[in-house]
């Protein structure tokens, strides 16, 4: 990974795990909040994946994402983070596919979250 995607896939990841935490009901699976340095290479890539997918979605649309809704913006990230997992897996775990109205509350908000960090950092 170069060091533009290392920083863009980091991005994610912290924008994923500053989101768990703010929207998870409870405390959350170790896994969700793992850091950076422990998070596995296959999570890194896809991060990186997504975040270029956003980066360039709000590129192509000159910026006018803003004026999407946050269930569009987060349903975005939902579906990139889809594309990514049938690219790393043969046969990914339901959960890491599941359509957008069968992910859970506080996943469409962090998923929303993440958006809005990417566009807030390629803006």
């Amino acid at each position: 990974m170069s060091q533009t995607e290392n920083e863009g896939a980091r991005l994610f990841r912290e924008a994923w795990i500053s989101g768990v935490r703010r929207h998870f009901p409870g405390e959350p699976k170790a896994g969700y909040v793992t850091p950076w340095d422990d998070t596995p290479q296959w999570e890194r890539e896809a991060a990186g994946g997504v975040y270029e997918q956003v980066r360039q979605f709000v590129a192509v649309s000159g910026g006018l994402t803003s004026r999407l809704s946050r269930e569009q913006r987060g349903c975005f990230v939902a579906i990139c983070w889809t594309a990514q997992m049938f690219k790393h897996f043969d046969d990914p775990k339901p959960g890491y596919v599941a359509d957008w109205a069968d992910l859970p509350l506080w996943q469409q908000e962090t998923d929303a979250d993440i958006f809005d960090a990417i566009e807030k950092a390629t803006s």
